[in-house]
């Protein structure tokens, strides 16, 4: 089952809706009290400000939290481009078989990297897993054969740049993984109900139109968290420039 917060337009529709639904509920009940005096609505001003100042604080900490993963997926792109670019100069220090071998299988592999940044259908997205895992058994056997024939520290070198290959994968795919929580949504979709519920039952009269300012407001705000949050589903999303650019220098 796919998660919905893959998709920002849900968030934005789902949160609109419960939110306009919280403050016309809250409206309603706040409309069959009597005593609420000009004391009381001050008391009340009160506690509604401290409230939404909260849910303020709450949509920039994890609007943060989004923008900060964001970058973190740049920089491993911009990493990645880095290790598979020095890995096919340092080719030339293994010996000629292997050193054509490695720099035929890295522009695969690069392909496939920028395929991986591009793709919205999960079932390509497994097959590019599958083929990055075997181009990435071969890689490293055609690395680490001379090595093991004739180790020297100028293999060496070439051995090492190609773990730097394989480790950047990992930890790009490692920082893709890493989302905001669903816990944390579900906490924040939570005040923003209480929020908006506290503003309709404080409303004097029964707005239908003034109660849908707040809500869309908010759900805006969580479209772009969700869609800077998301690496596939949104519209924000980490272009392969560094890979696009290193794999045109690599020729056929």
């Amino acid at each position: 089952m796919r998660n919905p917060l893959n998709n920002p337009f849900v968030v934005f529709v789902a949160a609109f809706f419960l939110l306009w639904l919280a403050a016309w509920v809250g409206g309603r009940l706040g409309q069959r009290r009597r005593d609420f005096t000009e004391a009381v609505r001050t008391d009340f001003g009160v506690v509604l400000a401290a409230t939404l100042t909260l849910l303020g604080l709450i949509i920039g900490f994890s609007f943060s939290m989004a923008t900060a993963r964001y970058d973190l997926r740049k920089s491993y792109e911009e990493a990645e481009a880095n290790a598979i670019g020095t890995e096919y100069v340092r080719a030339d220090l293994l010996p000629a078989a292997e050193g054509a071998q490695v720099r035929s299988l890295l522009k695969q592999y690069t392909d496939l990297r920028i395929r991986f940044y591009k793709t919205q259908d999960g079932g390509d997205l497994r097959q590019i897993n599958s083929e990055t895992a075997r181009l990435q058994n071969e890689l490293w056997a055609a690395a680490s054969k001379p090595a093991n024939a004739q180790p020297s520290p100028v293999i060496a070198l070439a051995v090492g740049g190609m773990n730097d290959v394989l480790n950047s994968q990992g930890y790009t795919q490692a920082a893709w993984w890493n989302r905001i929580p669903t816990g944390a949504w579900c906490l924040m979709f939570a005040i923003a109900i209480f929020c908006n519920a506290l503003l309709g039952y404080g409303a004097r009269q029964m707005e239908p139109k003034l109660f849908m300012v707040l809500p869309v407001v908010v759900a805006v705000a969580f479209f772009l968290i969700a869609d800077i949050d998301s690496p596939r589903g949104g519209v924000i999303r980490v272009q392969p420039q560094n890979l696009i650019s290193l794999r045109a220098g690599l020729g056929g």
